[in-house]
């Protein structure tokens, strides 16, 4: 007899309304209830997008593995990548559970979680999948009229008054504002005995002043396709696997045996890996090839550093071939962020006639009315990073264009170089 269907329940979540999502998550996870598909219910247009294009029918065994008696789909969540195209994340009761275990185990035991993302993301998700792994109840802060520290303090006070561990899950940006603003939001965020930072590249610079400010931060990295990070500060949680394709796209030993210091395109393995695509079985070979490997191909660049330690580099599309030579823009993003003045930083390649591609930065000043001097960053880079590297275009903004949970909307800045008509 063949396997009976299950259902696809799509769930909008309001900002701030992540509580709503845990009744149907936990059957999820157990196998009792339909999967979920959170979509943000403050904005309708995207919402019925995204079940138009992923609600179409019940979950199957059939389809490309969508599902399977013992191991339920619990969770699909939709991610657009860099294509802008939605896809379905299937993931598995068993491999979200896997996920939160290991992070307590790398935490230091389960704990109390102060969720300050938006639900519908993986990363905001994970932190209700852990709470209810825990067995603790999870404070949702509400965040409907944007991300406030003050606010912060506010949803953590109940959270930090009970007895255990403490942690919350936050992006770059939020951290920054933490850091700026000072006062109650710093003081709560030093009691957290955890602060998962991800959702985009850190730079060194913030991450020092989280440092000097006691705050214990860890660094994550990971996405939809492995149930959100899966990599602390550089090291792999317990039982997952990293190596890079080789040149040939084929795949490099993994990551114990790889060579320090070669780049090469990311892959990820272990129990945290998702099933595939929702109805894409083209982009499910592409992506996760034969689903009994329990490999992802991630579309980010690494190496592995003479520490041990696993480095981001950014996406393979995001690289600038300028002249013929290959610049990782976060190398240079993360020389400007160090700098007296610079808040914020974003590389791009922009099209050039000469050069093919010309590095451009968008920089964001700490101090709008008084910026530091263009000549002295590109300066700056060129001694620590290269000629190559230099920023043939620098221009001053307040604020980098985001997408989704604190990503920096690179399209966006390119359009920041575009000429003027």
């Amino acid at each position: 007899m063949a396997p009976e269907a299950r259902e696809l329940r799509p769930l909008p979540v309001p900002t701030g309304g992540g509580a709503l999502l845990l009744p149907p998550l936990r059957r999820a996870l157990a196998g009792e209830g339909p999967a979920v598909l959170p979509v943000p219910a403050d904005d309708p247009v995207t919402a019925e997008r995204l079940v138009a294009a992923l609600c179409a029918g019940p979950l199957t065994p059939a389809e490309h593995g969508a599902d399977a008696a013992d191991g339920p789909t619990a969770l699909v969540v939709a991610t657009s990548g860099s294509t802008g195209e939605p896809k379905g994340v299937l993931l598995p009761a068993g491999a979200l559970r896997a996920s939160a275990e290991a992070t307590h185990a790398r935490l230091g035991g389960p704990g109390h979680w102060l969720l300050a993302l938006p639900a519908w993301s993986v990363a905001g998700t994970q932190v209700l999948v852990r709470s209810l792994t825990a067995e603790t109840e999870p404070v949702v802060m509400d965040t409907s009229g944007g991300f406030r520290p003050p606010g912060f303090a506010e949803a953590a006070a109940p959270l930090l008054a009970r007895a255990g561990r403490h942690y919350t899950s936050l992006v770059p940006t939020q951290l920054a504002r933490l850091l700026a603003e000072g006062g109650s939001g710093l003081a709560a965020l030093r009691a957290f005995d955890a602060v998962l930072l991800g959702g985009a590249a850190t730079p060194p610079a913030l991450l020092d002043r989280a440092e000097s400010a006691g705050v214990r931060v860890v660094t994550t990295y990971g996405m939809s396709e492995t149930s959100g990070g899966c990599v602390y500060d550089g090291v792999p949680l317990d039982g997952v696997r990293v190596r890079l394709a080789d040149g040939a796209g084929g795949s490099a030993a993994d990551g114990a045996a790889a060579p320090d210091g070669r780049v090469g395109r990311i892959e990820l393995g272990g129990p945290v890996v998702a099933r595939g695509y929702r109805g894409r079985a083209d982009l499910t070979a592409a992506a996760f090839g034969d689903p009994r490997d329990g490999w992802f191909r991630t579309s980010d660049l690494g190496r592995r550093g003479v520490n041990g330690r696993w480095e981001v580099l950014g996406r393979v599309d995001d690289l600038v071939n300028t002249g013929g030579v290959k610049v990782a823009p976060i190398l240079v993003e993360r020389v400007l962020a160090a700098q007296p003045g610079v808040l914020e930083a974003c590389v791009v390649g922009v099209p050039d006639p000469e050069w093919g591609q010309a590095v451009a930065a968008a920089v964001v000043p700490v101090d709008p009315a008084a910026p530091p001097s263009a000549d002295a960053l590109r300066g700056t880079v060129r001694e620590q990073v290269g000629r190559a590297a230099t920023p043939k275009r620098v221009t001053f903004v307040r604020a980098l264009p985001l997408r989704g949970p604190g990503k920096v909307d690179r399209t966006a800045v390119r359009t920041l170089f575009a000429p003027s008509k």
